[in-house]
């Protein structure tokens, strides 16, 4: 399987989004929220889409830390959230990202790699990391052997002027 990282513009989406504030849920933890959350899109008749984990805060205060479990929703409708659901749109922004198989190559082989390769455009002086790290499957990760296959690390990245 070959792995390489690319900086690419990522489309704009609109995520149904439920926040965990803590430390790490687990795996059981997170795909509860994700399926809570696509239980409620699929309960309001919305379309979903990509699934996207993404975490925020400092690994060393676990109090701080917080996991978001979202679910895209593909309509161009507004959607209000409730039930401890918001409902969130991020613009199209460029990334840095890596698509990989994780029964294939190590996610932390995958992070590490992707953690150099964005200190190396850094040092050329072509981008920076501007936001968390997210996790994008294409589908239920748990229950879709393609999207598990396909699982994709995505990083917003800023171009530096010279």
């Amino acid at each position: 399987m070959v792995v390489d990282f690319v900086i690419r513009k990522a489309p704009g989406m609109k995520l149904a989004v439920r926040t965990i504030k803590g430390k790490w849920p687990g795996d059981k933890g997170l795909r509860t929220e994700f399926e809570a959350v696509y239980g409620w899109a699929k309960g309001k008749g919305l379309r979903t889409g990509k699934w996207v984990m993404w975490e925020t805060g400092d690994w060393d205060k676990p109090a701080s830390m917080k996991f978001m479990a979202a679910v895209e929703l593909r309509t161009k409708n507004p959607v209000r959230g409730g039930k401890g659901m918001s409902v969130k749109s991020f613009p199209a922004v460029t990334v840095a990202s890596v698509t990989f198989d994780p029964d294939v190559v190590s996610p932390r082989v995958i992070y590490h790699g992707l953690s150099d390769f964005l200190r190396s455009s850094r040092k050329e002086g072509k981008y920076r990391e501007a936001g968390p790290y997210m996790e994008v499957y294409g589908a239920n990760p748990w229950s879709s052997k393609r999207a598990w296959a396909h699982t994709q690390i995505a990083v917003p990245v800023r171009k530096l002027g010279k």
